[in-house]
């Protein structure tokens, strides 16, 4: 069981314990702030209350050491995709390249089976049904939408690949947030009252912009209008993503309507923004390509109708998915898409069960 020290992980494990699965608990250790970086990275809270939760529930608890496998499995990605100019998405890639891949690797020199984690996604195994419209077919293991719509997050698991989807248990996908909170006060787990975390994937509490400036140096340029003129100045692309309303220092002369960053240029260290509306250049787009496709299945080889979710907190769209051969595929929606990002993960569903996921390359604007 990936124990983070928080209420999610330690009720997951709580309910594999009751269940009587042989349980022990862990903590990747992959991040301790080094670099003083603003913010606050609790790692060493995180583990007294892991430890803590494990002791009640009577398992065995150890820390791995995976911080070397962090800094060049996702540090690296995220850094490198910012000085690219896209936005990459870091708790993606923890999930398939950490949890499902480094832990996943230890977990089997250790003799273990399986991996669970403290996601809200739920786990239909290998033969099992689920209705979908009008039939009931036969799937590989899936991974399916938590049940509570507020707190899903199969988004995360997209890039997740069959093998890992096959080890892979998700415990308490299948109650609501609240629900979780009871059960965590009815089992009296430590963490039952901690706060939720939010920041960068096992890094802690830690803004984008302070990480991305520790590691990657302010480039000034101009921020421009669509028709090219000066309103001020920004402090790096890297710093500033596509459809971002606050934070990039332009006041709006229009009451009640914003500038939108709807373009960034490399070439010419322009930030270009807007004022939003329904036809704002730039930021609607209802075709995109995509590539380094990833199945959590079938493969996706067949052009077909799906939903496609562009980011998190986001609703999936129905899309049809054109496959071009080499990982890479053309989305054409079916009502355009506010600020579609080169770089983002796009997860792919049929209803609710997720079929894999695929990266933002280019995108066709209205």
């Amino acid at each position: 069981m990936a124990m983070s020290g928080g209420v999610d992980s330690s009720v997951a494990a709580a309910e594999l314990v009751r269940a009587g699965h042989d349980v022990s608990g862990v903590y990747m250790k992959n991040w301790i702030n080094e670099e003083n970086i603003i913010g606050h990275c609790p790692w060493e809270e995180d583990i007294t209350d892991a430890e803590a939760v494990a002791k009640q529930l009577g398992i065995p608890f150890r820390v791995v050491n995976l911080m070397t496998e962090y800094r060049e499995k996702v540090v690296k990605y995220l850094i490198e995709g910012y000085q690219a100019g896209i936005t990459p998405n870091p708790d993606v890639m923890c999930n398939r390249e950490m949890k499902f891949g480094v832990l996943w690797d230890w977990a089997q020199e250790h003799g273990f089976e399986a991996i669970a984690t403290g996601h809200y996604a739920r786990k239909l195994d290998a033969g099992s049904s689920i209705q979908n419209l009008e039939t009931s077919i036969q799937h590989p293991a899936s991974i399916l939408r938590g049940a509570d719509p507020n707190k899903d997050q199969t988004y995360f698991l997209a890039m997740m690949q069959p093998h890992q989807v096959r080890i892979a248990q998700f415990p308490i996908g299948h109650l609501l947030k609240p629900e979780l909170r009871d059960r965590a006060r009815e089992f009296g787990l430590k963490t039952a009252e901690k706060k939720d975390s939010q920041g960068i994937c096992f890094i802690g509490q830690v803004k984008m912009e302070d990480f991305l400036r520790t590691f990657v140096a302010d480039k000034p340029g101009p921020i421009v209008n669509l028709g090219g003129k000066v309103l001020g100045e920004h402090r790096g692309l890297h710093l500033y993503t596509l459809g971002q309303r606050k934070g990039h220092g332009v006041a709006s002369p229009i009451h009640k309507q914003a500038y939108v960053v709807v373009a960034k240029r490399p070439a010419t260290n322009e930030l270009v923004v807007a004022i939003e509306n329904s036809d704002t250049p730039l930021l609607w787009a209802r075709k995109a390509t995509l590539h380094s496709i990833s199945s959590t299945g079938t493969p996706l080889q067949d052009e077909r109708l799906l939903q496609a979710q562009p980011r998190y907190r986001c609703p999936a769209g129905n899309a049809i998915f054109r496959p071009l051969g080499d990982g890479r595929a053309e989305l054409e929606y079916s009502e355009p898409q506010r600020a579609l990002t080169p770089g983002q993960i796009c997860a792919l569903y049929d209803g609710d069960r997720l079929l894999g996921g695929a990266v933002f390359e280019t995108i066709q604007h209205e």
